[in-house]
């Protein structure tokens, strides 16, 4: 709600930078919903994304172990059950387009890992 009304995210604390696995996914349970953060270092100036952990298609939450990889030039996650390829940036399904995966705004706030 504050965030609604300031017009500014309301940033929390999810995990630490040591928690994060370089090229690889993070789970996290935030209030109740499974979120995959994903530490890309080489991707250019947005490093750290966070996307949906369930797999719309089987309904697991299995994305946080998905290979990361770039197609297209989109850089993405594709599912451990059906590969299915997901962009980071906005949880769009490059395969399937009626499936999306939600995403957060995510940023490093010392050795904090913070989610909006």
């Amino acid at each position: 709600m504050t965030e609604l009304l300031s017009g500014r995210p309301n940033w929390r604390p999810v995990c630490s930078r040591s928690d994060l696995v370089a090229n690889s996914g993070t789970v996290a349970l935030v209030d109740g919903v499974q979120i995959a953060l994903f530490f890309v270092p080489d991707a250019g100036e947005q490093t750290l994304y966070a996307i949906e952990n369930k797999d719309p298609k089987s309904g697991a939450n299995v994305i946080g172990r998905g290979i990361v990889g770039r197609i297209g030039g989109d850089l993405i996650v594709a599912s451990p059950l059906y590969k299915q390829h997901f962009r980071l940036i906005d949880g769009l399904c490059i395969d399937y387009p009626e499936q999306r995966l939600r995403t957060w705004k995510t940023r490093f706030n010392g050795d904090s890992v913070e989610l909006a």
